[in-house]
C-alpha cells in the first residue's frame, strides 16, 4: 500500500511571503525518493491554532512532516501543538536540556551583556519533548522529534533548511521511520522539456492521448510553464515504465522539433556541457546581466566564461562594448545590427570564442508601434557562424527579461551543437 504524507510548514514569515518556503519543495523530492505520496503542503503562521487546524485536516495521512516553530522564543509553538495532537504530556528531558546549553555555551563567547537566566528559559524551554517522542539530536539549538500519535507519525523538524536537511537524514535512521517506510518502493520521475511551443498545445496533445487510448493511468502527468520552457514531469511506480515509455514516445512522434530534453537535462546544463574546451563573453543590455548569471551558476564555470559587460545606455554600448554610435543612430539600440555589433563586441574585448549580443524592450515604457514592449533582438557568433533573432515576447518586465535568458541559451545551444 502507498504511504501518504502531509507537510506542514509554520512560520508566519514564510506565509506572507518574506521567506520563501525551501523546506516543503525539498521534503517532497525526499519523500518521492522513498516511494511516500504527499498529499498536501500546507504553509501556516505562528499561531497554535492554524498549526493544530493542520494537524488535524492531516490526520488521514501516515506520515506528516513539520518545519519550523521549534526555537527559544514564545511564538515557537510546534512541540507543543504536536504533544497536544498527540495526547501526551510534555516533559523536560533533563539530559537534552544540558547537551542544548553545551551548544549554546560554544556560542555565548559572540555575544555580550547576556541575560543568563533568560538563556536558561530558552533553552529549557527546547528540550521540553512529548512523552515518548524520539529525539533528534540538534543541528543548530533545536531538537528534532519523532511522535507517534492514534493517527499520523510526525515528525517535527526545525525551519531553516542547513538544520532540517541533516536532521532528515537523522531521522531516517529511526526504528519507529525505519518501521513505516519499510516495503515502499520509490516513485520514479521523469522529466521531458520542450522549448517553442504554448502550454495550451501540450495541454490540447494530453487530451487527445486521453480519447485516442494511450494508457496515462498509472502516470501522475504535471505540466507547467517555466522561463519560456514546458516542462512535463510524470511520476510513476518502477512496475509502470512500460506504460511511462509508449507515453513518452508518443509525445516524441507529435513534438520531435520542440522537445529539447528527454532525460530531464536543463538548457542551461546541455550549454555547460557545450561550452567545455570554448570561452564565451556576452555584451547585455535589457536583460542586466541575468545571462551571465545563469552562465556562472554552476561550479566550474570560470573555464569557460571570461566576462561580461552590460550596457544599459548608448553610451555604454559604444565606450565598453565597441557598438559603433553611427550603427545605433542608423538602425536603433534596439536592432539586430546593434545585438551583432555587442556580440563581436564581447568577443574582441575579453577574447572569447563566442560571443552573445542582447538587447530589448522590457517595459513597461519604451516600447513603439514598430518596437513594442517585448521586442529583443539576439545574436550568437562562434567563429564564422551565426544565428540573429528578433523576437517579441509576452509578459511583464520580469518574464521578459526571464525568458529573453532563455531564449539566448536556446540559440547558444542550436549553434554549438553539432549538424
Amino acid at each position: 500500500m502507498t504511504l501518504r504524507a502531509g507537510i506542514v510548514v509554520t512560520g508566519t514569515e514564510v506565509l506572507s511571503g518574506i521567506i520563501a518556503d525551501k523546506n516543503g519543495p525539498w521534503l517532497s523530492e525526499r519523500l518521492r525518493e522513498l516511494g511516500v505520496q504527499l498529499s498536501h503542503t500546507i504553509v501556516v503562521a505562528d499561531r497554535p491554532e492554524d498549526v493544530r487546524s493542520a494537524l488535524d485536516f492531516l490526520s488521514g495521512c501516515d506520515l506528516v512532516i513539520t518545519s519550523g516553530g521549534l526555537g527559544p522564543t514564545a511564538d515557537d509553538l510546534t512541540a507543543q501543538v504536536v504533544a497536544d495532537f498527540a495526547g501526551r504530556a510534555m516533559r523536560l528531558d533533563e539530559a537534552l536540556e544540558e547537551r542544548i546549553w553545551q551548544i549554546l555555551s560554544r556560542l555565548r563567547a559572540r555575544w555580550r551583556n547576556l541575560d543568563e537566566d533568560a538563556i536558561r528559559a530558552a533553552n529549557r524551554k527546547q528540550a521540553l519533548v512529548p512523552e515518548g517522542a524520539t529525539v533528534l539530536e540538534p543541528v543548530g539549538t533545536a531538537p528534532g522529534l519523532v511522535v507517534p500519535t492514534p493517527g499520523p507519525l510526525v515528525l517535527v523538524l526545525p525551519g531553516p533548511p542547513r538544520e532540517l536537511q541533516p536532521m532528515w537524514e537523522t531521522a531516517l535512521r529511526t526504528e519507529v521511520l525505519r518501521e513505516l517506510l519499510s516495503g515502499q518502493s520509490a516513485y520514479v520521475q521523469r522529466i521531458v522539456r520542450l522549448f517553442g511551443i504554448p502550454e495550451s498545445e501540450i495541454a490540447g496533445t494530453l487530451r487527445d492521448f486521453e480519447s485516442t487510448g494511450v494508457a496515462m493511468d498509472a502516470l501522475e502527468i504535471t505540466t507547467c510553464m517555466r522561463r519560456g520552457e514546458i516542462e512535463i514531469a510524470t511520476v510513476f511506480q518502477p512496475e509502470a515504465a512500460s506504460q511511462y515509455d509508449a507515453f513518452a514516445a508518443a509525445i516524441a512522434s507529435r513534438h520531435a522539433d520542440t522537445i529539447f530534453s528527454r532525460d530531464g537535462s536543463t538548457i542551461d546544463e546541455q550549454v555547460a556541457a557545450l561550452l567545455a574546451g570554448r570561452t564565451i563573453a556576452v555584451a547585455e543590455s535589457c536583460t542586466g546581466g541575468m545571462l551571465a548569471a545563469r552562465l556562472t551558476d554552476r561550479s566550474g564555470s570560470s573555464d569557460y566564461v571570461l566576462g561580461g559587460v552590460v550596457v544599459y545606455s548608448n553610451d555604454a554600448k559604444t565606450v565598453f562594448a565597441d557598438v559603433p554610435a553611427a550603427l545605433i543612430e542608423a538602425h536603433g539600440a534596439v536592432s539586430e545590427e546593434v545585438a551583432r555589433a555587442l556580440a563581436d563586441g564581447a568577443r574582441a574585448r575579453f577574447g572569447a570564442e563566442i560571443g552573445v549580443g542582447i538587447t530589448g524592450i522590457a517595459g513597461t515604457g519604451g516600447g513603439t508601434e514598430e518596437k513594442p514592449v517585448g521586442t529583443v533582438c539576439f545574436s550568437v557568433a562562434a567563429g564564422d557562424a551565426r544565428i540573429d533573432r528578433t523576437v517579441l515576447l509576452p509578459g511583464d518586465r520580469v518574464m521578459v527579461r526571464e525568458r529573453s535568458t532563455t531564449v539566448a541559451l536556446h540559440l547558444l545551444r542550436r549553434l554549438l551543437t553539432p549538424a
